[in-house]
């Protein structure tokens, strides 16, 4: 039995067998438009849920004072709203909201900077309206400068970032990958910040920290892609083959791992979500697994369907080899399955039909073909031998 006829029995009915198996044969460039289109709706919804209500900024970059006094039955956040009238403080540019957890039940209480005796005061009316001493109420200030400098250093390292990334990869790998990269992780960027706008989930520097985290994550899965492409690249150079199937071909190798890496990581963060935040109530854990569960999940979505299908499209305007029809079907799928875990290429893989005149790719067993009709160029003679 052939390597070609022994692929095509073991292949798996189901989807998920296929799946599970390598023996995918999706044609990702041919869907690129749908990963674009869905990238440009997020960036639509970011840019006007930005200008329409911005960003929920935390107390460490907007500044201001903080109380976190004591729930009780006879205390919430109507009684907290009341407190801040009587001292004649807007409601309206204030946030109040009650954090309860196993440990702890309290009402925090931010609002913008005030002076030091009025902060006392305010301190006060706090302890006597929830009937507790004021050492219970715990109290802290930020200055508005303190954010600005968190904000510069974060946008100051993410630049630095970039180009080094874009060095590397450059150098590495080529220029379009570097280029196709950037636009992955810039798509996550816009995701992430338009997903905490719409939802005004509160920015903190647990947040920022997550939001860097989330860059490396991105990029590690884009760059397993392209260093799969860049093999296959060499190892296909010899047939010809179109750089789009090059890229189809290696998607369909590296699926399986990709989507493994990301559930593995995944997990771990769900369950800080849960645990830290829904059982012990960590706050922090809340700010910085929210984060970094959204951004993983965009960046699986972003490597997939943005950074590998755009690298095609920029080779693709300037691919010098002969136009084929693209592989797709049984075609791809005995591309992926013969490349193997070798990466070598054994199931004959033909583009076009010279015999029966027909652009449809096929097998070569079903052309009857030999294994030199795969050559697109004349073989060469083979040298005599000297006795």
């Amino acid at each position: 039995m052939s390597t070609q006829e022994m692929s095509r029995s073991e292949i798996s009915p189901s989807a998920v067998g296929r799946l599970l198996n390598g023996q995918t044969a999706i044609d990702f460039y041919g869907k690129r438009r749908f990963g674009i289109i869905g990238a440009m709706v997020v960036i639509v919804i970011t840019v006007v849920s930005l200008w329409a209500q911005g960003l929920n900024l935390g107390l460490d970059f907007e500044g201001g004072n903080a109380w976190d006094v004591p729930a009780s039955e006879t205390f919430g956040i109507d009684e907290a709203e009341g407190v801040l009238e009587a001292n004649d403080i807007s409601v309206a540019g204030s946030r109040i909201q009650r954090r309860t957890s196993d440990s702890s039940d309290v009402i925090t209480i931010q609002i913008e900077e005030i002076p030091p005796a009025q902060t006392a005061q305010l301190t006060r009316d706090f302890a006597d309206a929830a009937g507790v001493e004021v050492g219970d109420i715990s109290v802290s200030f930020t200055s508005s400068t303190w954010g600005d400098e968190i904000t510069d250093k974060a946008i100051r390292a993410l630049v630095i970032f970039l180009v080094i990334v874009s060095l590397f990869i450059t150098f590495r790998f080529e220029w379009r990958m570097a280029v196709a990269a950037l636009g992955a992780m810039a798509h996550d960027v816009i995701a992430v910040v338009g997903f905490y706008s719409v939802f005004q989930f509160e920015v903190t520097p647990a947040t920022v920290v997550a939001f860097l985290t989330i860059l490396g994550y991105s990029l590690y899965d884009t760059i397993v892609v392209f260093d799969r492409v860049k093999e296959n690249d060499g190892k296909l150079a010899g047939a010809r083959t179109p750089y789009e199937d090059v890229v189809n071909i290696s998607m369909n190798q590296v699926l399986m791992r990709s989507l493994n890496t990301s559930i593995s990581s995944i997990l771990p963060v769900i369950s800080l979500l849960v645990i830290g935040w829904g059982i012990l109530g960590a706050r922090s854990l809340q700010e910085f697994a929210l984060a970094l569960l959204i951004g993983m999940v965009v960046g699986v979505y972003s490597s997939i369907f943005i950074a590998t299908p755009l690298l095609a499209s920029m080779h693709g305007r300037d691919d010098t080899k002969v136009r084929r029809p693209r592989l797709t079907g049984d075609a791809l799928r005995a591309a992926v399955i013969g490349a193997g875990a070798s990466g070598r290429i054994t199931a004959p893989i033909l583009v076009t039909d010279d015999v029966a005149g027909s652009a449809t790719p096929r097998p070569a067993s079903e052309l009857g073909a030999a294994p030199d009709r795969l050559l697109t160029h004349p073989p060469r003679p083979r040298k005599k031998k000297r006795h």
